[in-house]
Formats: C-alpha cells, structure tokens, sequence
C-alpha cells in the first residue's frame, strides 16, 4: 500500500537542551585608543556613553557595552554632589529597580553583596549588548582587570598597577533572589604591580574583597566605587606608592581622586575615568539552544512508493520492469505536517536513500529553536 502521511508516536519525539559557549575577549587598546576614541559614542542627555567594535558611523560598527554611574542617595558623597545630582541618583535607582527589586514596603532596594552584607551606594554598571552576552554570561567566567595606578598619565605607566575582577566561586556559589535572574559577586585580586588590597588579599593567598556583583542573564557589571580608592577613604587599595591617599585620579581635572570624583564631574568624564583603565574584560557566553527531536520511522510496508509525476510513465513505474519486480523509492526529502495537513518544516537528505519493502529507514530530524 503507498503511505503518503504517517502520524507521530509519543516515542518518536524527544525534546533537548544544549548550551553553547563563545570565548570573549575586549582588549583596552578597542575600548580606549585604537580608533582614536572614534568608537565611543556620546548622547545629549549625558547618562551614559556607548562602547563600538569600530567608529560608531560605520555602517559594520557594533555596540558592545555601555558605561554608566550612578549614587544612591543614601551614599556619604550624595550631599556634595553638584554635577548631573538628579541623574545620577536616578541610574542607580534605575539598575537597582532592575536588578535588585522592591522591598515588602515598596521601597527598591540597594545593591548589597551576600558575602559581606555591604551596601554599595556609589556604583559602575557595565551593560553588555547581547550581541555579545548572548542569553547569559557564563558562571565563572567573567574577568575584568583595571588599572590603579594613581596618576592619570594614559600611557605606558598607567597600567603599572593593575587589580582584576573575577567571579570566582560564580560557577557553584551563584545567588538567586534577584528579578533579573542569577548573579554572582565580584572579588578584587592583585593583577600586577605590587598593589596590596584590603583584608590582607594578594594574587597568591588570602580573603579577597568583594567589589560589585556580575548579573549573568541580564548581563551587566555592577562595580562598586570603592575599587578606585584606598581604605582611607573606604576602598580596597591598602597602598599606591605615594600616589594619592584617597584613590585613583580618575581625570576630573578638579584635582578629586577615587569615586569623590563623581561629587563634581559628569558621568561622561566619570565613564571615560573607568573605560580608560580598562586593561582587558573577558568571558564566556551562553546560547541555550532547545531542539525538538523527531524520529521519522519507515517500516517495511511504508513510502515504497513516490508520489512524483516522474515516477510513473503512463500507468507503469519507471523503476521496474516486470510487474513482478519489487517496488522501490528514493528518500530525498522529509516534511512535518500539522493535524491539518499544512507543511510546516522541510527536511532535505545529503543524498536519496534507497527504500523498499526488505528494508527499514528511521531519520533523525531536529528543529532548533
């Protein structure tokens, strides 16, 4: 008997998930000094700049990731802001409103890392496009080195000093009970340049600080300001070497060093202050990729027959000569019908298969969505 149509078994369907991981890398040299600063991109309203591949007005340029401040309002700098005050408390009630949710009063929450219960009020958040994040960035991954030398020298002695940003235990020591999905926290660990961090950490032994949490599905950094200040001021850097005793100069021009920055500068000049020392930011990204799996199963009495025009000759099969030969047909291509008989995919074979009634043929095909 010719088959045309065949229905699907519970058995001849199987659904899977596979993830699929891409290794990236951005160098200092794209994020500040090969284009000239042609592939940052500046706006109107001054909120945040936008990092490209290449200079933003090509038509091949991509965006990469953005870079912002913001200050809470509870923050011991808040009172002596005088630049973009309203804004940069709006941002950080923004990302916090994203990121960290409401409290049981309808109050949103501050950013407060689990394994210290600190409250960071003064904050970098780092956006990464989905270009590059992709569904999320993978647990564990995640590295972003700086650079702490005191002086705002860009050049070859600004990245003498540098301290790298891991998410070290992200891999099995993720939170949960964020709106944003999973999050892990950011340590600080000397990178170069003989750079001692609080808690007596350095890149061989020791508790690290913790600096900012990585967000890994909504893929956004959240560095805390005290990375750019000594513990004089309440950041992690123990010792500069007679660089300023408060933090990194941060290229305010109105002689502030560390996050006291922010009290007078705009959040563009801040932005660029962070984007400048960026030595190297690397991760791995995630793509969840599910597939539906169909078994499509030809039995010995099935799809011996074709329904081409070609396959008959008047009211004789080309590919036989008795009528006493046994039938046969060429697998070529595979269609999924709906309950109504509508094509819905198209399966097409590398090459014809050979069937008829001595012989069995199951294909695999898989949907990826």
């Amino acid at each position: 008997m010719a088959t045309t149509f065949k229905n699907f078994q519970s058995n001849d369907l199987a659904n899977t998930r596979t993830l699929l991981h891409e290794a990236i890398p951005i160098t200092g040299s794209i994020v500040s000094g090969t284009y000239a600063e042609g592939n940052i991109k500046t706006y109107g309203h001054g909120m945040f700049t936008s990092v490209y591949d290449y200079p933003f007005l090509s038509s091949s340029a991509n965006q990469i990731f953005d870079t912002t401040l913001g200050i809470s309002s509870q923050s011991q700098i808040y009172a002596s802001v005088t630049s973009q005050k309203a804004k940069k408390l709006n941002i950080y009630n923004q990302m916090a409103q994203y990121l960290v949710g409401y409290d049981d009063t309808g109050s949103i929450k501050k950013f407060v890392i689990p394994e210290t219960n600190a409250t960071m009020h003064d904050i970098y958040v780092i956006p990464f496009s989905r270009l590059l994040a992709k569904d999320e960035i993978k647990k564990g991954s995640f590295s972003l080195e700086l650079a702490v030398s005191g002086n705002h020298a860009f050049g070859g002695t600004l990245f003498n000093k540098r301290v790298k940003l891991t998410d070290a235990s992200g891999s099995d020591g993720y939170f949960v009970d964020s709106p944003a999905g999973e999050y892990g926290v950011l340590f600080a660990t000397t990178s170069t340049g003989g750079i001692s961090l609080v808690n007596g950490e350095n890149s061989n032994t020791g508790a690290r600080p913790s600096v900012g949490l990585v967000y890994y599905q909504a893929g956004i950094a959240v560095v805390s300001g005290s990375i750019f200040n000594t513990t004089s001021s309440g950041g992690v850097l123990k010792n500069l070497d007679g660089d300023p005793d408060n933090g990194v100069e941060l290229g305010s021009g109105l002689g502030l060093v560390g996050f006291a920055a922010a009290t007078a500068s705009t959040i563009d000049v801040m932005s660029t202050g962070l984007r400048q020392r960026i030595y190297n930011i690397s991760f791995n990204n995630t793509t969840e990729l599910n597939s539906t799996i169909y078994f499509c199963r030809a039995s010995h009495t099935d799809f011996n027959y074709s329904s081409n025009p070609t396959y008959l000759s008047g009211s004789e099969i080309r590919v036989k000569v008795r009528p006493s030969d046994t039938p046969v047909a060429y697998f070529t291509t595979v269609g999924l019908y709906s309950a109504d008989n509508e094509l819905l995919a198209v399966a097409k074979l590398s090459e014809p298969l050979r069937k008829d009634p001595t012989n069995e043929l199951t294909l695999r095909v898989r949907l990826d969505y």
